[in-house]
């Protein structure tokens, strides 16, 4: 989290900028851009502020211009939300303001500061996240534990059941994504399920099915939502100057994803029915 190093040789003071005691007080985001009108990233219409920075490297990323951590374009929490107040006549009873990424838990300082600020305001704030970062030691869980309370919808994407396809996907474990999973049914955070169905990677039957079963598992699930892989970001991967492994890959077929929302949405049945096993 960036408190200010606005004052190092490489960055002298500027009258325009806050002074080093404010500094030190107020974390600043490091902002990748936002969307005004965002109608896919929770509930109503949204303001969403993507942050930069993220570790995982998804094969199917769209925007692999966001890991870079670094950012020119540096905010305070007052400065996004004065930002996004503008456009609050639109958002209905259900809108409001989503943080995404990049992955926006590692920002966690602005966000906690961003989503207490929103929530005196009566604006609904919603995390998505991938929980690459998520784990219950401390620093890290007590401010985790900090934001949560000024959080109103989570949506977590889920990329990959199997521990060692999650790694071939996005070079990471999937242990304390699904540890992240388990805390936020334990303390009843609403969810958001997301899982991005790649033919060949995440659209196996049996995959689909241990998935399902570990959602089984959760008690806070208000949705499930099958996102279909496509390829509309490749050109940002062929200017960034990175291979893309999956340019062979054509999206999945609507039977697949329409078969994939079908297994998943099992989860929310409270009474599993004898159709519903696992098969062997």
């Amino acid at each position: 989290m960036i408190y200010s190093d606005l004052t190092s040789k490489e960055n002298p003071i500027d009258s325009s900028l806050p002074s080093p005691e404010q500094s030190k007080r107020v974390p600043f985001g490091r902002i990748h851009s936002v969307e005004t009108f965002g109608s896919v990233d929770g509930p109503g219409i949204r303001f969403i502020v993507f942050l930069k920075g993220c570790a995982m490297r998804c094969r199917y990323c769209h925007n692999p211009d966001t890991w870079d951590p670094q950012s020119d374009d540096l905010r305070t929490a007052d400065e996004v939300l004065e930002q996004a107040l503008h456009y609050r006549s639109y958002w209905g009873r259900k809108g409001g303001i989503t943080a995404s990424g990049g992955e926006a838990l590692l920002q966690i300082d602005f966000l906690t500061d961003l989503f207490r600020k929103a929530k005196v305001q009566g604006v609904n704030t919603c995390l998505d996240t991938a929980a690459r970062p998520f784990t219950r030691r401390e620093p890290f869980f007590g401010k985790f534990q900090e934001l949560m309370k000024y959080t109103d919808l989570v949506l977590l994407d889920i990329k990959h059941i199997d521990d060692e396809g999650h790694k071939q996907l996005t070079g990471w474990t999937n242990r304390n994504i699904l540890d992240c999973a388990r805390y936020l049914s334990d303390i009843g955070k609403p969810v958001w399920i997301r899982h991005v169905l790649v033919p060949g990677v995440t659209d196996d039957d049996k995959l689909l099915y241990r998935l399902r079963d570990f959602l089984k598992t959760l008690h806070n699930i208000e949705r499930i939502e099958v996102l279909p892989y496509h390829a509309l970001g490749v050109y940002k991967w062929d200017e960034l100057g990175i291979p893309y492994t999956l340019r062979d890959v054509e999206p999945p077929t609507q039977e697949r994803v329409d078969n994939a929302q079908r297994i998943l949405n099992e989860a929310l049945n409270p009474s599993p029915s004898k159709a519903e096993e696992t098969p062997k």
